[in-house]
């Protein structure tokens, strides 16, 4: 099973300044030595030893994830900006190009940074794929024609110049908060956040994947309830909501994001063997984000009993399980 991020930031695309990489550049001529220049080998070394913040980017798309499961079905939470980037990826991979294709996508919420890539899924725009939409929310059609309709987009949804795949809509609504997909169970559980927000859990092959973007935790969601112990517990890779530092968590209590040392308190509360640091904060720099995931490492030390693998989510990264 394939994860790969499209798009790790919250609330608004978040691309890099040219200052920014002016700066970076008079950084890296700054650590450069003579002999790191001697040979290929040396230069790769000295790229090599670059600090991740330096060389290389978090990314400035806002959420998108997919998933590739076992039996090769394309899963994709959310639809930010970082759709754009797939739609792009898809068009060079073989099979994808002619069409003929399904693509599932999974809504965790209709904020604009949730939504906004999805005019731009040109897969949707081929007539021989299906596209099938789920949510919790039973609106779910009507919201994505509205955000494609005048004054906003210049092109419907639905009808003349529009998506011309197959498009379905699913309402997630079985009682048993469950459906399969192909090789996968997938299972969506409503998290705090304004206007709701629904995390998803996809197991798949004995792998346990959860989604939780815009998620503001609270003392219930550590709760020993049968939903909760069902939903979190030992999953292999948490996709988890970490955009403040705990003083900026207390000043914007109810505005529905975790403070990264309470994800990493839900993450160990649960067993769960990999966090995934995500909707990164648009206003810090990649210096800064990496920064609280050297703090998430040492909070986790001092508080933690067991091991916790903490990432920092990246777009453009591949992890499989």
């Amino acid at each position: 099973m394939r994860i790969h991020f499209w798009g790790v930031r919250g609330s608004i695309p978040t691309p890099l300044s040219p200052l920014q990489i002016q700066n970076r550049i008079a950084a890296v001529v700054q650590r450069i030595s003579p002999k790191d220049v001697e040979s290929a080998d040396t230069r790769e070394k000295f790229l090599s030893s670059l600090p991740e913040w330096l060389f290389g980017t978090v990314g400035g798309n806002t959420s998108c994830v997919e998933v590739e499961n076992e039996s090769g079905d394309c899963v994709i939470f959310d639809a930010g900006s970082g759709l754009r980037e797939l739609s792009q990826n898809l068009r060079q991979r073989p099979g994808h190009s002619a069409g003929g294709q399904t693509y599932h996508i999974f809504f965790s919420h209709f904020h604009w940074d949730h939504l906004q890539g999805l005019p731009f899924f040109a897969q949707a725009f081929n007539p021989k794929n299906r596209v099938i939409f789920y949510s919790d929310n039973p609106d779910l059609e009507g919201i994505l024609e509205a955000q494609m309709s005048s004054p906003y987009f210049p092109v419907p949804m639905q009808g003349p110049g529009g998506f011309g795949a197959k498009l379905e809509f699913v309402l997630l609504d079985a009682p048993t908060r469950r459906l399969r997909l192909g090789s996968s169970e997938i299972s969506w559980h409503r998290v705090n956040h304004p206007g709701g927000c629904t995390a998803y859990l996809l197991e798949d092959n004995g792998k346990k994947i959860i989604y939780s973007t815009d998620t503001e935790l609270s003392r219930d969601d550590f709760l020993r309830t049968e939903e909760n112990i069902r939903f979190f517990t030992d999953a292999d890779m948490l996709i988890m909501d970490a955009q403040y530092t705990m003083g900026e968590a207390l000043e914007k209590t109810g505005w529905g994001h975790s403070a990264f040392a309470v994800s990493v308190d839900f993450a160990l509360n649960w067993g769960v063997k990999s966090l995934l640091l995500f909707h990164h904060e648009p206003t810090y720099s990649d210096k800064k984000i990496y920064s609280l995931r050297q703090s998430a490492d040492w909070y986790c030390n001092y508080a933690g009993k067991s091991k916790l693998d903490i990432l920092v989510a990246r777009e453009g990264e591949d992890t499989y399980l």
